[in-house]
């Protein structure tokens, strides 16, 4: 049977969630806030069919997302298989289902790694104490911008957004966001994700405020009940250390409960590569891309 593909609307937000809490492996690209917030960047949308929601992408290629839902209840043999052969190329498959794909479809299945959309996850705990000598450059980056400036920390919820938006405006111009793609496209998610901050599910976050004035923030969601997302992560780096702060503060005050924080990907970004690296992941959820040659959905 054919899939009937649609724009991703906020109409199905909590369907998608519980659909989404069923996945063996959840990583942060399926999150909602994710597909949603980056949909008219990647020219994503959706099909729902036989409890299962399809994700496709169109841009800057073509490419089929893993499929979201009870992975284990689904007989993949025939699900791939109930239309004419023809080629069928997924991106952003996470490692168990790409291993149960060897395991169950007869079909020649080629795995490829995509290391730059692994995401890296570390241990709350870790990242809170920052302690022994591998954390020992951020935890004096921390102490230091915690002697000098006089800064209040506050819980982000919808009476800071105005503000948020100031600052990420202000950010873009640092960053100069118009000469870098990426950077821009950041932005104009980070925008559609906070003007509907009331209508998107659990979302939270923290913010460093100085004489009035926010200098930092972080946006994050619930991404199973035991690991943290963390989307969104801007500071204004006329503050030292004004990173690593907010990074400790906002998991020492929001976060203590959770054993994990996904931290998302590098997208084979050198400097962001090595950024993620000198906080020492725990794991990671690899992610890889699959051909299923002689299959479709």
């Amino acid at each position: 049977m054919s899939l009937h593909f649609e724009p991703i609307s906020l109409d199905r937000q909590e369907e998608y969630l519980a659909i989404l809490a069923q996945c063996p492996q959840i990583a942060s690209d399926y999150s909602f806030l994710n597909i949603w917030g980056w949909s008219e960047e990647y020219g994503l949308s959706w099909a729902w069919d036989e409890k299962l929601v399809w994700i496709r992408q169109s841009r800057p290629e073509e490419y089929l997302w893993a499929p979201v839902g009870s992975w284990d209840a689904v007989d993949w043999q025939r699900r791939l298989n109930n239309n004419p052969p023809m080629n069928s190329a997924f991106t952003r498959v996470p490692e168990m289902l790409a291993n149960l794909w060897r395991d169950k479809v007869a079909q020649d299945v080629q795995v490829e790694e995509e290391r730059g959309n692994w995401d890296y996850l570390y241990r709350v705990a870790d990242l809170i104490e920052l302690k022994g000598k591998r954390y020992h450059k951020k935890k004096n980056l921390v102490n230091q911008f915690n002697r000098k400036y006089d800064f209040t920390y506050l819980p982000f919820g919808a009476e800071m957004v105005e503000q948020a938006m100031a600052m990420q405006t202000d950010w873009c111009t640092w960053r100069d966001c118009e000469s870098s793609d990426i950077l821009s496209a950041e932005n104009r998610a980070i925008f559609k994700i906070l003007k509907q901050w009331k209508q998107l599910a659990g979302l939270f976050g923290g913010a460093l405020m100085v004489e009035d004035s926010m200098v930092a923030y972080t946006v994050a969601e619930p991404l199973t009940h035991d690991m943290l997302l963390i989307h969104f992560e801007k500071g204004d780096t006329q503050y030292k250390g004004i990173y690593q702060a907010v990074n400790q503060l906002f998991l020492a005050n929001a976060a203590a409960q959770y054993t994990f924080v996904n931290r998302e990907q590098d997208l084979n970004d050198e400097g962001l590569r090595k950024a993620k690296l000198s906080y020492h992941p725990e794991d990671y959820i690899r992610k890889y891309r699959v051909s299923l040659t002689g299959s479709t959905i």
